[in-house]
């Protein structure tokens, strides 16, 4: 079948045609939901009060109890499972998974040499099989519909991982992925300029993570924002970029907090969680979108 290449991808022809022809669509999500209870307490008040629509569970995430607390109580919320295999806890025991974390149940956060390990030994994919389907299973117990499913730091993006997290999926009911493919020409349009080898390379492993997803028959968004600022959405920016989205599905993900506690601070000194929580509030960002002309919808409006 014909196809042309896209700066997220390859779409075939009758694809081409049906996006151009399609209005914007815009989902707003949270990551790291679980996380701690301040980004609990944001994720809520963007929900109630906001723009979001969408959140992603760290199921052994310090909070991950209160997260799901939450969520019950919050109708309008769709969760997924954000899938930790770096920078984070394990849902398995050290134990059980002694060549994946630490003693204590961590996994560490060079990308590079995990991204070697899991590609290249056997027995670590074998325990990283396991692991990922631990952490399906703790979702499936919270008892919360699975919305859809990403990786922290985008770790999905690995071949091996984004394999298991679409294998595993398909058995947990799995509907939906994001595609991480943040597109240059709406930042620049916007106000940001610097694109780096790493945005590009980024945006070249997004088409075997897409080409995964579509042959597992599930959803994806076509664009993703929030990786070249991220920590740093703010509401100037947010609502910069709404007036420049490209037609299609994009995803803009957020990383917000009522306050920066001990946790936040260790691992995402830089980021501006408060800021991003007053963006998913903001009147203006939301003026902005309806100006646009884009339309708020969620991964089950993708999956229909």
């Amino acid at each position: 079948m014909w196809s042309f290449s896209t700066s997220c991808g390859t779409a075939t022809r009758r694809e081409a045609l049906s996006r151009c022809l399609r209005v914007r669509e815009v989902i707003f999500s949270a990551d790291d939901f679980g996380m701690s209870v301040e980004v609990n307490e944001a994720i809520e008040t963007a929900c109630r009060n906001g723009l979001l629509s969408t959140a992603s569970l760290m199921v052994a995430g310090p909070a991950a109890a209160d997260a799901v607390e939450r969520a019950r109580r919050l109708p309008g919320l769709r969760v997924g499972l954000h899938l930790v295999v770096i920078e984070g806890p394990s849902v398995l025991p050290p134990g059980e998974i002694p060549l994946l974390v630490s003693p204590a149940g961590m996994f560490p956060s060079d990308q590079l040499r995990l991204g070697v390990n899991y590609f290249f030994r056997p027995a670590v994919r074998r325990q990283l099989a396991r692991e990922i389907r631990a952490q399906f299973e703790a979702f499936a117990r919270t008892g919360l519909r699975l919305d859809h499913a990403n990786a922290h730091k985008h770790m999905h993006l690995h071949p091996t991982v984004g394999g298991l997290l679409v294998k595993i999926g398909a058995s947990y009911g799995l509907p939906a992925v994001r595609i991480p493919c943040e597109p240059t020409e709406p930042l620049q349009a916007a106000g940001y300029f610097a694109e780096t080898i790493g945005d590009y390379v980024l945006r070249q492993w997004t088409r075997l993570l897409r080409l995964q997803v579509r042959r597992a028959e599930m959803a994806a968004n076509d664009y993703c924002f929030g990786i070249a600022w991220s920590g740093h959405m703010t509401a100037d920016r947010v609502a910069a970029l709404a007036a420049h989205l490209p037609r299609g599905v994009s995803e803009i993900y957020f990383h917000p907090a009522t306050h920066k506690d001990a946790l936040l601070n260790r691992l995402m000194p830089s980021y501006e969680h408060e800021a991003e929580l007053a963006a998913l509030v903001s009147p203006g960002v939301r003026a902005a979108l309806r100006h646009s002309g884009a339309r708020l919808i969620t991964w089950a409006d993708v999956a229909r």
